[in-house]
């Protein structure tokens, strides 16, 4: 008989109805839904996976079995079946196939044995001292007899913590040549699968001949399950699954065999790519090996599943890596029939690396003649850029998800290319003096000179939301700095973007580098993006405090350089001019409200409550239809009150802002460190002496007096263009331009020198005599 179905057969009665009830009447809340998908169509792209609904799990030795090879994984075996449980009861059809029966075998069969021996060696000796016990070679077969039922209970009770029943079916190869036993299996499982039932396969090991005659269970190759990888492949295909995931010991398909030099995790594979790929040894148990798995997967694919080959025995993702499969990120290899028409974005990358190389070659004259043919490039391409930003603009407004503050920002203009243009062109005279600047050279000893040189960072991540005008900004810093650059812009300004990449290796593609800039616009998230910790130097978020928040804890080994919130304090002294601060206020709050340096917490000194210059700011922010908040105590200053605050540290990024109180200069310093974020604060105010304290205390990256927040700009402080504002503490901070792209190096120029010259017994001394560095000079 084909199918031994055991279905719950170690509970008790009353127990195993209540499991069937509970898993049947799942929650609406817990229950997703899932369209048919067309039979023998696999998946195109891993974000289509989160609507895979059959999903087949093959669990491969080294994932069940222990580190010793007797006994399992219980640790890991245990997060598995939380997982399988957990997509269950979403509303999925799940099955696992499983090896490990040989392995729990072995443990009990030894245990046996070795209590045996020890009761017989104590009844001949009649001593308390045991001599040496060997333990006899086990036959692999006996092991899987004694496993079998042992590795089913266990499954059984561990899904029942879930409030899921398992049915055990086990089969032998030579099964799957006989036609009727094939089509008991196919209606076998999906009863039990109609039935809410987690079926659990495995080969049938007590009667299938071992792998390798007359080995023991030393051996590589005995306690593995024969043809475990195809058995999850025919399975896969004869129940139409939609998704293979098949778990072992490595992070998916390499180029070349792993723990090897430059060997490459594959992302995606296609079939044909398999004359690109050198397999390795085989694993530490399993007798497939990587090249079995390969064929396997692309025979399920063939039959119209899905498949990634990922580890399940990494305890950094164990315990999340089926769920995070299914829920589309990129973890080990997917195999996909439907190849990219362009490059993946780790071939971008290495694109991008190969010209920066190139480009950070190049004489500084020559890379602001790039820039300047990007700057006349926005001015002759206007029309076709203003009819593209169109587009985008009239998508994002029809499908109503974006807010005011972001549709603002999507918006290009003439008069912002313009100012572009203009700033670019700034920002081509200031790169003649960027790559290779020499900051520092020191005569260490005669015949000995060091140099501390300005050198590119290598390969930069922008992450830019809404904003299509930061691509020509950036791509102008990468240029002058001399750095590879990735942009990864938001589909809302999809049309824009593409034109403006376009524009920019246009540029680039005068001197050749037009590959050191790339725009990724594959379905990769940003999570994906920042694992490339190998590729990429430094991301850059440009957008909303929850992206950067998102980078931050995304990013694996990769600095980020961004901002918090951009909550900027505008502070009016008592001693300040009517005139400057309703200036100042309107145009920190009004001039473009979705910026991050717009004022959102407007501090007012208590002594100016009920005076001429209180009533006019007021007016004046009515007039500009501007919302406003009271904070905690200008709210118990007022009779009737605009709303109060729900929190002081709130970024509006639209015509709404806080007022608060304070009783003085101090007051209010100490309100922006304790709420604010370090971003851009000003005070307003005629007293120098006050002014001056008010610069020194606030320990934000911009501070101003009698000035509006929105001059904290790349641009407007002449760096040409910013990659953004910084708040961090280290390397760049504020607007971030051309020196912020740069980082150093040091060049060592001697004859032969060794640091035993310098010893106590050596002929050398240092010097350290500084040499002066005239501006300018370069390496």
């Amino acid at each position: 008989m084909f199918a031994r179905l055991a279905l719950c057969s170690r509970l008790p009665p009353k127990i195993r109805l209540t499991n069937v009830c509970l898993t049947s009447s799942r929650t609406y809340s817990q229950t997703k839904f899932f369209l048919p998908r067309p039979h023998g169509k696999s998946f195109a792209h891993r974000s289509e996976l989160k609507q895979a609904k059959r999903i087949v799990v093959k669990l491969g030795s080294a994932v069940v079995t222990r580190g010793d090879e007797c006994g399992l994984a219980l640790g890991r075996l245990a997060s598995i079946v939380e997982q399988v449980a957990m997509l269950q009861n979403q509303g999925r059809e799940m099955m696992i196939v499983t090896s490990g029966a040989v392995a729990f075998g072995k443990q009990r069969l030894r245990h046996e044995i070795l209590l045996s021996q020890s009761v017989r060696q104590a009844l001949h000796s009649g001593q308390n001292q045991l001599k040496d016990i060997s333990v006899p070679v086990l036959e692999a077969r006996a092991c899987a007899a004694a496993g079998q039922s042992g590795l089913m209970a266990l499954y059984e009770a561990m899904f029942t913590q879930y409030s899921i029943c398992t049915a055990q079916i086990l089969v032998t190869n030579l099964d799957f040549h006989d036609e009727q036993k094939r089509r008991n299996l196919n209606s076998t499982l999906h009863e039990l699968l109609r039935m809410n039932i987690v079926p659990i396969i495995n080969t049938n090991d007590a009667v299938v001949p071992p792998p390798v005659p007359n080995s023991d269970l030393q051996g590589v190759n005995v306690i593995s399950i024969k043809d475990n990888d195809s058995l999850a492949a025919r399975l896969a295909v004869e129940m139409k699954a939609d998704l293979l995931i098949a778990l072992s010991d490595v992070q998916g398909l390499y180029d070349s065999p792993p723990g090897t030099d430059d060997a490459k995790l594959i992302d995606i594979f296609y079939p044909g790519d398999q004359q690109s790929i050198t397999y390795g040894t085989k694993s530490r148990v399993g007798i497939g090996g990587m090249e079995a798995k390969v064929k396997a997967a692309l025979w399920a694919l063939q039959g119209g599943t899905s498949v990634i080959i990922a580890n399940g025995t990494d305890p950094k993702v164990t315990g999340h890596v089926i769920t995070d499969i299914v829920d589309g990120k990129k973890i080990g290899t997917f195999f996909s029939e439907v190849k990219p028409a362009g490059p993946t974005v780790e071939q971008q990358t290495e694109m991008a690396r190969h010209a920066g190389r190139t480009l950070a070659s190049l004489l500084p004259e020559q890379r602001g003649e790039i820039i300047c043919s990007l700057a006349e490039l926005l001015t002759e391409k206007k029309d076709e850029i203003l009819s593209a930003n169109r587009k985008d603009m009239e998508m994002a407004t029809a499908m109503g998800r974006l807010a005011q503050p972001l549709i603002n920002r999507l918006s290009l203009s003439s008069s912002k290319l313009n100012s572009l243009a203009i700033g670019l062109r700034q920002l081509a005279v200031s790169s003649r003096t960027s790559v290779g600047r020499v900051l520092r050279r020191t005569r260490v000893a005669n015949n000995l000179e060091l140099e501390q040189i300005t050198v590119p960072i290598g390969v930069l991540l922008v992450i830019f939301e809404s904003r299509p005008d930061c691509l020509p900004q950036v791509s102008a810093l990468a240029i002058a700095s001399g750095n590879a650059l990735l942009l990864k812009g938001g589909k809302e300004a999809s049309n824009t973007n593409k034109i403006l990449h376009q524009l920019t290796q246009e540029a680039l593609s005068i001197h050749g580098v037009a590959d050191a800039i790339q725009l990724v616009s594959t379905r990769e998230d940003v999570e994906d993006l920042c694992k490339l910790d190998k590729m990429i130097d430094l991301i850059i978020p440009r957008g909303s405090s929850q992206l950067v928040r998102d980078i931050e804890r995304a990013a694996k080994g990769i600095p980020v350089l961004g901002h918090s919130e951009g909550v900027c304090h505008v502070y009016i002294d008592s001693e300040a001019s009517i005139d400057k601060a309703i200036d100042v206020v309107r145009d920190s709050k009004c001039d473009y409200p979705a910026a991050c340096n717009a004022m959102e917490t407007l501090l007012i000194h208590r002594d100016l409550l009920r005076t001429p210059t209180f009533d006019q700011i007021i007016d004046m922010l009515r007039t500009e239809e501007v919302k406003i908040h009271a904070g905690p105590r200008f709210a118990s200053y007022l009779t009737f009150s605009p709303s109060e605050v729900k929190s002081l540290r709130t970024e509006y990024g639209d015509l709404e802002c806080c007022i608060e109180v304070v009783d003085s200069m101090q007051d209010a310093v100490d309100h922006i460190h304790k709420y604010g974020s370090s971003h851009t604060d000003v005070i307003v105010t005629e007293n120098e002496s006050t002014a001056e304290q008010f610069l020194q205390q606030v320990d934000s990256a911009c501070v101003f007096w009698n000035a509006s927040s929105r001059f904290a700009d790349g641009y407007r402080f002449g760096l040409g263009a910013e990659v953004g504002i910084s708040t961090a503490r280290i390397h760049a901070r504020g607007p971030v331009g051309l020196e912020g792209l740069l980082t150093t190096k040091w060049v060592l120029r001697g004859e032969g020198h060794t640091v035993a010259d310098f010893s106590e017994q050596g002929s050398m001394k240092y010097l350290h005599e500084n040499i002066p560095v005239h501006q300018g000079t370069f390496n």
